[in-house]
This record gives C-alpha cells, sequence and structure tokens, in this order.
C-alpha cells in the first residue's frame, strides 16, 4: 500500500496547522488542477482527485485524527531525524568556523605539518677491523680504536673483546656510526676481530696447533714431554716409533668455544737432526748405521 502525504498534496509542510488553513489550501490546490483549467493535462485531472481525497480526510476531525498517527509514522518522525541531523551539522559547521577563526584549520595545519615532515633517514653503518692475538681472544681483552669523524677529528672507542671470540667475528657498538637524517637513528660501528697467529700456536677452528720438537732418539725410543698450552703445561708421554708429521691431539685443552667448552690442542710432531755434532756423537752415530738394518726408502 502507498502512504499519501495528503498535507503535501496540499500544499503544506507539516501537519500543525489549524481546520481554516487546510480550506484555504485545498481552495488553491482545487482552482489550480480543476479541469476546466487544465483539459488537456490528463495529469491534472489525477492530481485533482488527489486534492478532493485528501481535503475529504483532513476536514473531518475524527478521520484527521487517525490519519495524523499514519502521517507521524511515515513522514513525521523521518522529518524530525533529518532536522535533528541538519541542525547537528549545522552546529558542527558554526562550531568548525569559530574555533578556526581563533586556531586555525587543524587538519590543514596537521596535513601540512605531514606534508612538510621529511622522512626519517637512519645513519649508514661503519665497519672496520682490528687484530688480536690468540691469547687476547681466549681470554679476552679490552681494546681501543681510534677512527676519523666525518669533521676530520679523532675519536677513540674503547672495544671489550669477549672470551672465545671467532675469527672474523664482529663487534657492534649502537649508535656509534654515521649520524642519522632527519632525527632517524644513528648508525652502528661494526669491527671485524682478525686473530693472528704467533709463535708458539695457530687457529684451526676451536683447535690450537702447535709444534712439538722431538730428537732422533726420543722419537724411536719414546719418551715423556711436557707440552705448554694456552693456559697450563701438560705432561705426556710420546709412543716408540713415532714419525715426524704425526700428531698427538690433547682433548680439551684448544680455544674457547663461548659457551663453556673447548677444541683441543694438537702437537705436530716435528724430528730434529743436531746439525753439528761432537766427535763422541759422531762415533755413535757412525756405529748405529753400521748396525742398524732400518731403511725408510724401502
Amino acid at each position: 500500500m502507498i502512504f499519501k502525504d495528503y498535507y503535501k498534496i496540499l500544499g503544506l509542510e507539516t501537519n500543525r496547522i489549524s481546520a481554516e488553513e487546510i480550506k484555504k489550501a485545498y481552495r488553491e490546490e482545487a482552482k489550480k488542477y480543476h479541469p476546466d483549467v487544465n483539459a488537456e493535462n490528463k495529469y491534472a485531472e489525477d492530481r485533482f482527485k488527489d486534492i478532493n481525497e485528501a481535503y475529504r480526510v483532513l476536514s473531518n476531525q475524527a478521520s484527521r485524527r487517525k490519519y495524523d498517527r499514519m502521517w507521524n509514522t511515515h513522514i513525521g518522525n523521518k522529518k524530525k531525524k533529518e532536522e535533528s541531523k541538519e541542525e547537528k551539522r549545522t552546529l558542527d559547521s558554526i562550531f568548525t568556523d569559530f574555533f578556526n577563526m581563533f586556531v586555525g584549520d587543524i587538519d590543514n595545519k596537521k596535513e601540512t605539518k605531514k606534508q612538510n615532515k621529511k622522512p626519517q633517514i637512519k645513519g649508514e653503518n661503519i665497519e672496520t677491523s682490528i687484530s688480536i692475538s690468540i691469547e687476547e681472544g681466549f681470554f679476552g681483552a679490552n681494546k681501543k680504536i681510534s677512527l676519523r669523524t666525518v669533521d676530520g677529528k679523532m675519536k677513540t672507542f674503547s672495544i671489550k673483546v669477549p672470551q672465545g671470540i671467532r675469527n672474523n667475528e664482529k663487534i657492534r657498538l649502537i649508535g656509534q656510526g654515521k649520524v642519522g637524517e632527519n632525527g632517524g637513528k644513528n648508525g652502528d660501528l661494526f669491527i671485524k676481530i682478525q686473530i693472528e697467529p704467533d709463535e708458539r700456536f695457530k687457529l684451526s677452528g676451536l683447535d690450537l696447533v702447535t709444534d712439538l720438537y722431538l730428537t732422533p732418539s726420543e722419537a724411536a725410543l719414546g719418551t715423556r714431554v711436557n707440552i705448554v698450552g694456552i693456559d697450563d703445561t701438560i705432561t705426556m708421554y710420546i709412543p716408540a716409533g713415532i714419525g715426524s708429521g704425526e700428531k698427538v691431539k690433547i682433548a680439551s685443552k684448544g680455544y674457547k668455544d663461548g659457551k663453556g667448552g673447548r677444541g683441543d690442542l694438537v702437537a705436530i710432531i716435528k724430528i730434529m737432526v743436531p746439525k753439528q755434532l761432537t766427535q763422541e756423537e759422531k762415533e755413535l752415530y757412525e756405529k748405529l748405521e753400521e748396525i742398524s738394518k732400518f731403511n725408510p726408502r724401502i
């Protein structure tokens, strides 16, 4: 069922009017759309019928009260909501205009600020390297390094080298790199650790490699020797007949792994022959040559 707005048909915007106003509106609309005046306009005839129907309902108090209840449901409540929304929009607009008059357009300011704000850029990282000894890497050490800054000045950094640091491992100093742009964080300084071999040890992974020198008689007969490790001295037995180039391993006496463990100490046998002999030594070697049947070339 289509609801007809009789008040609108009579050219009225509200139902809060008197019976005399309804009659006056009816006369004006009826005169305007009377078939005699609009003979060729079919729409005018339909409109004239609606005008009469509207007046018949609204001119009777009982039927008008009944119709008004329907009108409020279909038209009146919606208008109130629309008027309330429009009023709120008007008040909001007035408040915004008033506020902007004294404070300025916040949104525009925020947008302008956002547009003008440059993106934060983190500073570049710097990388350098230092050399340390095997002992410094094993026991840990405090080192200092001096670098020239972008403005040409020298700056000294203190570095704590942890025990068991690995070769080519990097120490990171946060925020000690190049300065960031537009409020961005500074870059970092990375120090690459290079562990250099020394006269006693070479580092092979976690193993400490050293040379163990023996005389020909020690190698032939076997002997007990003291091997100086990185943090203590180890006594061990060398079996008879050991050859030059062979390796003797001492477990868990090598380099630290940084987790409480250690590699091995590896001793490489090197048999040393005296370059100068006493007369007695020479005679003994000649006697040994006569009686020995050992031939390393067979």
